[in-house]
């Protein structure tokens, strides 16, 4: 089964805290919150930190509200900020994507920022520890139930209407680091008419990051659980709630994957060697060039780059440092891809035990490949002094004597 959330913002808007409040209700995750809570409690910053969950009627419809009491030195420094958010979640042992989803949340936040008022500026609106439980919490929450394995749609948001009091003064609603980071990603809104602000920037920066399609209307998906996140302020005909709607499809995993390419014809095959060395070192799952012709019918090269969408700016950025090339083109697909999951076996060669890893691939309950780890057997060759195809074949005779394989 691939899980699928529909994060539905359409109806009211998004907030941080109201992201929290809806998975909380779908998920009932209380353990994870008071692990966030117990990490934020020993920083220097924070002197408590309370959070509890209310049960509210809005409109008619039975929703959770957070409720968040904290005693802290606010945070000053962007840096700062941002140090505290990826510290936390690696030691609440999120994954790489995880913890790359939340720093680019983050990111997203201070550039919208910088660029509203300029390198030196204050964070004002997100330098509370509140901020980073708004981020840390649903992130960990995301992973920890699958859903970072699956698939994440949201509807077009609603930004509302009114005014907003920040600490540079009164604006009208959206506020304008919401729209900095909504223009960043693209992202469609829809209208709500309301007296208030109803997608924040936390809000926009979490939902720009997390969501993996955009859609007018449900996917096609078997529904099977709701959950409902409070506002703090009402509306006499709309309930200020954020719903997210939990759901499955079929057993094959989908990923949001990225094509980086771009096309060169004036740099030595030794640097583009390196390049492309460089790109895998730092993690690109594939990396390959393949011969064109340019401007001019110049014989050039091609580099492509597949890779994740929450790092496609990371090897962007590698493509550009490396070649020089003015321009990278982004594809974006997404990826059917097999669930994976990793098992060991003992093999014992001419008396020696030996233990390694067989990665298996399944789709729809299905076994469709089983592979030992190659790293694995080279050590075992090294060893004992054996060609690797006489290990390889030990291997997968194991293999089919444990799966039928």
């Amino acid at each position: 089964m691939t899980k699928v959330l529909v994060i539905d913002p359409k109806i009211a808007g998004m907030s941080g805290d109201m992201f929290v409040s809806s998975l909380l209700a779908l998920k009932n995750s209380y353990d994870l919150m008071d692990e966030v809570i117990a990490e934020l409690e020993k920083l220097n910053s924070c002197n408590s930190f309370n959070a509890v969950l209310m049960d509210e009627k809005v409109n008619g419809i039975s929703a959770k509200q957070l409720k968040i009491e904290i005693d802290e030195e606010r945070i000053k420094n962007p840096d700062e900020l941002k140090g505290i958010i990826i510290n936390t979640s690696k030691n609440l042992k999120m994954s790489e994507k995880g913890v790359k989803i939340c720093e680019n949340i983050i990111n997203d936040l201070i550039e919208a920022e910088q660029k509203l008022h300029g390198d030196h500026f204050h964070l004002h609106e997100i330098s509370s520890l509140d901020s980073v439980f708004d981020i840390v919490l649903p992130i960990l929450i995301l992973e920890r139930n699958g859903f970072l394995d699956g698939k994440i749609y949201s509807t077009p948001p609603a930004l509302g209407n009114g005014r907003i009091s920040m600490d540079h003064g009164i604006i009208p609603s959206p506020a304008p680091a919401t729209l900095e980071i909504l223009c960043k990603h693209e992202i469609k809104c829809s209208k709500v008419d309301s007296n208030f602000e109803l997608l924040t920037p936390t809000g926009a920066a979490i939902l720009s990051n997390v969501t993996d399609e955009f859609t007018d209307s449900y996917p096609e998906i078997v529904l099977l659980k709701t959950g409902y996140g409070a506002g703090t302020k009402r509306m006499e005909n709309v309930p200020n709630v954020l719903r997210l709607v939990e759901g499955k499809t079929d057993e094959k995993i989908i990923e949001k994957t990225v094509i980086l390419e771009t096309n060169i014809d004036d740099i030595s095959s030794e640097v583009l060697a390196y390049a492309v060395e460089r790109l895998l070192n730092e993690g690109a799952p594939d990396v390959f060039i393949t011969p064109v012709f340019g401007k001019k019918n110049r014989p050039s090269s091609m580099i492509s780059v597949i890779c994740p969408y929450h790092v496609h700016e990371k090897f962007a950025k590698i493509l550009i440092e490396e070649t020089g090339t003015l321009g990278v083109r982004i594809n974006h697909y997404d990826k059917i891809r097999a669930k994976r999951r990793m098992e060991k076996l003992n093999l014992d060669i001419n008396g020696v035990n030996f233990e390694f890893d067989v990665k298996i691939s399944d789709l729809n309950g299905e076994i469709v490949n089983i592979k030992p780890e190659f790293e694995d057997l080279k050590k075992i060759a090294k060893k004992l002094n054996i060609p690797l195809r006489d290990v390889l074949r030990h291997a997968n005779n194991k293999i089919n004597e444990k799966y039928g394989f």
